[in-house]
């Protein structure tokens, strides 16, 4: 199986080399600026020239925005709008013009109704100051060297904080083709990024007949339907606020960069907005660690996990909850699920947005009508079966996939384990289908299911004949 794997390590540059790494970044920097700035006086022109009355061939021809034909542009005028360029590699500009192209192609279908997602407004000028230094390599020498050091092109052979064996490895076995490299700046240190074409081993779980239920949450952040133990949320913002207000208010204290007066930041206040920042990455970093270990624990594990289709968008608009949802990362814990699950030769199902997994009770089946969200625990009012509000969730979603996917019953329309609605119920929000949990004969659970099945019996025999 052929996967695009990113191998991302950190660089151990000298002083001459990070300044070489901050000009390539700079010389995308300019390729950007130079093609948005072609492109916005073209359609000025043209819209001056319709305001005249000129219409079709009288006006002026427009710039293609494809990066071939602005790369080809380029390299007439470089020698005129960057007469320094001999000093970075050719790719630093086609990274600048690809990243220009790209960012007007997804403003051209955002404004064509074509492009799903929030719109996009047009691309801006990248500030020498504000921007992210990045750069991207496609061509040219582009290899490890030993097992600490990296080969980027024009660049050369730059050194790494970390052993880069892993990768080596594969390489050496042929099992690894190196793609392009990324060099990235972040919080004062230098980074790149391999995209390497691996041929992985096909996998299977460690059960691949299993199925879990994963219900995720803020104050917990995941709650599993076995006798798993629940992933409580290490919540690293809320453990880092305190530093970070403290240095928010120094950072704020200190002469700051103004565009409208064009005051410059004081190296004071770029020493704290430095400190600043490696606090926020620190954070990021120790969240996805987090949720690496907790996806590749459950993709190893389990042959099939079921996760809910959650409105993260709509979730950070309630003020009260943002940060703590934002601190969550549900959304990168199912893109991590995605790509895991398939690596190790299990499936993600990802069950309705509508689909009442926290109102449904998982001993009968009934569905309660509200249940707010301070309510923390599940009391079902027909089989009085009492159990934690998130756990309850969990074992929803795992009888899901056990009646629709696992062979006891079809297939819903969308082939995701749910159908857009929930199927409706009996009078009293009661399903229709007996329960679906597995009881030992003469239990006391056993006999509870049987006095609300009788129950049901009796109210089905009840209804009007329709």
């Amino acid at each position: 199986m052929q996967v695009l794997q990113a191998y991302r390590f950190a660089l151990d540059p000298t002083p001459r080399q990070a300044s070489a790494l901050a000009s390539h970044c700079g010389a995308a920097r300019v390729a950007f600026n130079w093609g948005l700035a072609l492109v916005k006086a073209n359609l000025a022109q043209r819209a001056a020239e319709r305001s005249y009355g000129l219409r079709g061939d009288q006006l002026t021809p427009p710039v293609p925005w494809s990066m071939y034909t602005l790369r080809k542009r380029w390299n007439t005028v470089k020698h005129e709008v960057a007469p320094w360029w001999a000093e970075c590699s050719k790719e630093a500009y086609a990274c600048g013009l690809e990243r220009l192209a790209a960012a007007l192609a997804n403003w051209r279908t955002s404004a064509n109704g074509t492009r799903n997602g929030p719109p996009v407004s047009f691309p801006r000028f990248k500030s020498k100051h504000r921007s992210v230094q990045s750069v991207r390599f496609t061509t040219g020498a582009i290899r490890l060297e030993g097992r600490a050091h990296v080969v980027l092109p024009v660049l050369g052979r730059i050194k790494t904080h970390e052993s880069t064996r892993k990768l080596s490895r594969r390489i050496e076995q042929g099992t690894a083709t190196i793609r392009s490299a990324t060099v990235r700046k972040e919080a004062g240190r230098w980074f790149v990024a391999f995209s390497v074409l691996v041929q992985r081993i096909v996998r299977s779980p460690r059960q691949p007949e299993a199925i879990i239920g994963v219900d995720l949450g803020v104050k917990t952040l995941a709650v599993f339907s076995d006798h798993r133990p629940a992933a409580e949320n290490p919540g690293h913002l809320a453990t880092a606020l305190r530093r970070l207000r403290r240095l928010s208010r120094t950072v704020a204290r200190r002469q700051g960069p103004d565009r409208r007066s064009g005051q410059s930041p004081s190296k004071r206040w770029a020493r704290a907005n430095a400190q600043r920042n490696r606090v926020h990455h620190r954070v990021a970093h120790l969240r996805h660690n987090a949720l690496h270990k907790l996806t590749s624990d459950l993709a190893r594990a389990y042959g099939s996990i079921v996760i809910e289709d959650l409105n993260v968008a709509g979730m950070l608009r309630n003020r009260r909850l943002a940060r703590a949802v934002a601190d969550a990362g549900f959304g990168e814990i199912r893109r991590q699920l995605t790509y895991k699950t398939k690596w190790n030769g299990g499936s993600l199902i990802v069950a309705d947005r509508w689909y009442p997994s926290s109102k449904t009770c998982s001993g009968c089946g009934a569905v309660k009508a509200k249940l707010p969200l301070r309510v923390r625990t599940y009391v079902c009012a027909f089989c009085g079966l009492r159990i934690d509000r998130d756990r309850n969730a969990a074992i929803n979603l795992a009888s899901l996939v056990k009646r629709v996917v696992a062979g006891s019953g079809s297939e819903t329309r969308n082939g995701r384990g749910a159908d857009p609605k929930p199927s409706p119920g009996v009078a009293g929000g009661c399903e229709a289908s007996t329960p679906q949990r597995v009881l030992a004969p003469g239990s006391d659970g056993d006999l509870r299911l049987r006095r609300i099945a009788d129950r049901l019996g009796e109210r089905r025999r009840e209804l009007p004949v329709v």
